[in-house]
């Protein structure tokens, strides 16, 4: 199947999906969980390689009369499901270039991006199409659109009459390794979204490295919860089961849909991220549960804690759980096992090592240079660093986004030229150590530049971290940058918050003596206890590190621990 990837001569990624229907037709591409039948047992709504394939050239067929040409930039906004991977698969024959904006980042973000990227076209279901409308004339650019549901007072087509139309003379776009696939943009967690290019190239060598690194085999079964997983499913002959859940608040979901689908279809693998890891393990824990068909657990879009990573063994006892690490803009870059961070480098990362995220995947090159919060031009300029010395991370290879479709700023700021390479800058700091892998640090913009010279996020909260009572930690300074003072703010577990400032002194007492013991953070003088730490909605897990430094600075001013 890799093979067949690489050495096919048209570069369209939707016609991956031809070339499994071809081998695997009467297999079975998508399960949905649907209703129960009056038994309770979970009915699904399936659809085969063959049946899939043969949908999207028809969407596409139907799409092209419409008026979609190549480069048509369509906004996708369908739930996950046989319509989502359908059309996306049809998007990309007929050489539109998809948007896909994750709702989870909420409603002001998504306009923000459609503002940005002004498509000429919606595909999406009725709701998105009446805010449109209602939206006046803001997108009145919006010319070709495609009703995913039953349509109301807009004009344009709907799914199912793009589903009557004669295939006829319609033959795919015979797209090169560089035109333009989808803008997918990143979630907002650390700065303002932005619309990352992507490349048909790009997705195909995405496809190609998840399935060699993993050895994902056609057959297999998988249960995403995260709805583009089940597009790279389709395009490696993976089954992909859709549980029942809210894919913009994986934090939200019942562990017991996610239980269910795999046991309803011995599922062989699952990819979800962190925040619903988190869930599933607590209540296989509790209940005394296990998923014994599971071989592989992926889990990204987040840092998995240790926790976590525990919990799972322990639920999928025959699975090895992998932590993939990436960007929007740069996926997949390096992957690690559970059993590694568990068995190595998890110790290393409670006394101030960082976090390792491991090697890197074959085909992609990197390297830590100086930090630096200017544009770096071309690679002439940039000053790489020795192994084990933290710096920022730069990443190349066929994977890796060129340019923002939506910002000549945010291109100049995160790409470096190297002849006719381009390579990303990662906005993550850390180092590689003799084994070349990569040990995360933190965010670059979340560092402390105080008089005694840099600290960084990770290595610090990981040490304060390790104290029992501590759920997570966050480093935040104050002052000007060159002269900041660091303060730790620390939240505790839930029910382990001290009820008294006898408690509270306690703990802050803990919490120095653990901070004198180690070089990193034997400085740190202010401690602050918060409740409950700004975090995002999706993944309950990246901190809003700006919100607490405004809100530490109000504490340390008025001298309150909390």
């Amino acid at each position: 199947m890799a093979d067949a990837t690489m050495t096919s001569t048209v570069f369209n990624v939707g016609l991956l999906l031809d070339e499994v229907a071809v081998v695997r037709p009467d297999a079975t591409a998508i399960a949905v969980a649907g209703k129960r039948d009056v038994q309770g047992k979970r009915q699904y709504e399936t659809i085969t390689f063959a049946q899939l394939a043969h949908d999207s050239t028809v969407i596409a067929a139907g799409l092209s009369k419409m008026g979609v040409v190549p480069g048509t930039r369509l906004a996708m906004m369908v739930r996950p499901g046989i319509d989502f991977v359908s059309l996306v698969f049809a998007l990309f024959k007929v050489g539109a270039v998809s948007i896909l904006i994750d709702p989870g980042m909420g409603k002001k973000n998504v306009l923000s991006c459609l503002d940005q990227v002004q498509p000429e076209g919606f595909v999406a279901i009725p709701i998105v199409h009446a805010v449109r409308k209602l939206c006046g004339r803001r997108y009145q650019a919006a010319k070709l659109n495609v009703t995913v549901g039953r349509k109301w007072f807009w004009g344009g087509a709907t799914l199912e009459q793009l589903r009557q139309t004669d295939i006829g003379e319609f033959q795919p776009f015979e797209s090169t390794a560089d035109d333009k696939a989808a803008i997918i943009f990143t979630s907002g967690s650390t700065g303002p979204p932005k619309g990352g290019e992507f490349r048909h190239e790009g997705f195909r060598r995405q496809v190609q490295f998840i399935q060699e690194r993993y050895a994902i085999e056609p057959g297999e079964i998988d249960v995403p919860g995260f709805p583009l997983f089940g597009l790279f499913n389709s395009a490696m002959g993976v089954t992909s089961v859709i549980p029942d859940m809210d894919f913009s608040c994986p934090a939200a979901v019942d562990p017991r849909n996610i239980l269910e689908a795999i046991t309803d279809w011995k599922a062989t693998q699952s990819f979800a991220s962190p925040a619903v890891w988190n869930a599933v393990g607590q209540f296989c824990e509790r209940e005394n549960l296990w998923m014994p068909s599971l071989r592989r657990v992926l889990s990204a879009g987040a840092p998995v804690p240790p926790h976590v990573l525990k919990r799972m063994k322990k639920a999928a006892p025959n699975a090895e759980m992998y932590t993939p690490y990436g960007a929007t803009e740069a996926l997949p870059v390096a992957s690690i096992a559970a059993s590694e961070v568990l068995g190595e480098t998890n110790e290393r990362s409670r006394e101030g090592a960082g976090t390792c995220v491991g090697s890197r995947f074959e085909g992609i090159d990197w390297q830590v240079i100086a930090i630096s919060d200017e544009a770096i031009e071309t690679v002439e300029q940039v000053e790489p660093l020795p192994r084990g010395e933290i710096g920022e991370l730069i990443v190349r290879g066929p994977v890796i986004t060129r340019r923002y479709a939506t910002s000549d700023e945010a291109t100049r700021n995160s790409k470096i030229y190297d002849g006719d390479a381009v390579w990303h800058r990662m906005g993550d700091v850390g180092y590689l150590d003799t084994h070349d892998r990569f040990w995360f640090c933190g965010r670059k913009t979340h560092r402390l530049q105080t008089a005694q010279g840099p600290m960084f996020t990770i290595p610090v909260e990981s040490i304060f971290n390790t104290h029992e009572k501590i759920f997570r930690s966050a480093l935040v300074g104050l002052g000007e940058p060159g002269d900041e003072v660091p303060v730790v703010i620390v939240q505790p577990w839930p029910g382990m918050y001290p009820d008294t400032p006898q408690e509270i002194d306690q703990l802050m007492d803990q919490l120095r003596e653990i901070g004198n013991k180690n070089a990193l953070t034997e400085r740190i003088d202010h401690f602050l206890l918060h409740p409950n730490f700004p975090v995002d909605v999706r993944h309950n897990s990246k901190i809003f590190r700006e919100k607490l430094k405004v809100w530490a600075e109000e504490r340390i001013e008025t001298g309150s621990p909390q």
